[in-house]
């Protein structure tokens, strides 16, 4: 297994800063479309029972990375590789995953609000959970060399601030506001939206894998599986927290959601950032795992979202 992936560390992917600008501003335009459906008493019901908030975090920064430490020493693959896992894990949830809370007929609310929450955690957790689950990893395998690329991540709090507002904030607070005044022309454009959301989606999903098809044909065979079972374990941590805590079941679609669909954009940023990883540094493991990642949980998510939709809520 180590052998043969010690090939992805010479692989440089086509990274395109634009590419994740286009992506947020159809986010921006998915989180307007979700907003429609979430009205502000579901945010008064979170203030006053916290409990699923802080089940999801917990889920995302602590559970989430023990259970991806776990599996990286069962699996012993190539310090890249782990390292790489290791930082997804330590990532916040992805910003789609209100719009995959939605399709599973999740709390809107809770998803929001997780989201939110964890991507302002992130400038402080990403850091502190890299280090710490990364430094475990390395001494544990007394692995030669992979300190070099066990480096300081920073994050800007006041740009992660900005992330949340213009990717969360004025679409959120745009689509609760017409849905209120309008709901007439609310009820006639939420379908129309949620169907525009999709296709776009879908093309994103081209999008990236055409950016790089001929990188993914050639070692898509020695991550699948490893990207497979690690967003597996993910969305049943989250399911299995929640269900321990004995949330609502509209809470546990959201938290097992927000648990598996990893903000992938923000690893592969921190990995193509020359101040964090020097560029002498062979990142190809860590770089291949990150855009497999989000090309994969984009599908898992559609799937689980579209399995849980299925079940009607009872509780």
């Amino acid at each position: 297994m180590k052998e043969a992936l010690e090939v992805l560390d010479n692989v440089r992917l086509n990274f395109s800063p634009s590419g994740l600008l286009a992506l947020n501003i159809t986010i921006a335009f998915i989180m307007f479309g979700v907003a429609l459906d979430i009205k502000i008493e579901h945010f008064k019901q979170l203030i006053m029972r916290p409990k699923s908030v802080i089940v999801g975090v917990i889920s995302q920064f602590v559970l989430l990375p023990a259970v991806t430490f776990l599996f990286v020493i069962l699996l012993n693959p190539t310090p890249t590789v782990a390292l790489g896992m290791l930082l997804i894990a330590s990532c916040p949830g992805g910003n789609i995953s209100n719009f995959m809370s939605a399709l599973a007929k999740g709390n809107l609310a809770l998803s929001v609000s997780l989201t939110a929450i964890a991507t302002l955690a992130a400038t402080f957790m990403t850091p502190v959970n890299f280090a710490l689950w990364g430094d475990m990893f390395i001494n544990f395998y007394n692995t030669k060399g992979a300190g070099d690329y066990l480096v300081p991540i920073k994050i800007d709090f006041f740009q992660m601030v900005q992330t949340v507002v213009i990717l969360l904030g004025i679409p959120v607070v745009a689509g609760l506001l017409i849905a209120q005044y309008f709901p007439v022309i609310t009820h006639k454009i939420k379908k129309p939206i949620r169907k525009i959301s999709i296709v776009i989606f879908i093309g994103f999903v081209v999008a990236l894998l055409s950016a790089n098809f001929e990188h993914f044909m050639k070692f898509i065979h020695l991550v699948f599986l490893i990207v497979l079972i690690h967003n597996g374990l993910a969305l049943l941590a989250g399911f299995s927290i929640s269900s321990i805590f004995r949330l609502p079941r509209i809470d546990k679609r959201t938290i097992t959601i927000e648990t598996g669909i990893q903000n992938s954009g923000l690893a592969l940023v921190l990995m193509f950032n020359p101040k964090i990883f020097p560029p002498e540094l062979e990142l190809g493991g860590m770089t291949i795992i990150a855009a497999w990642w989000g090309v994969w949980h984009i599908l898992s998510g559609f799937a689980v979202s579209s399995f849980m939709a299925r079940f009607k809520l009872t509780r």
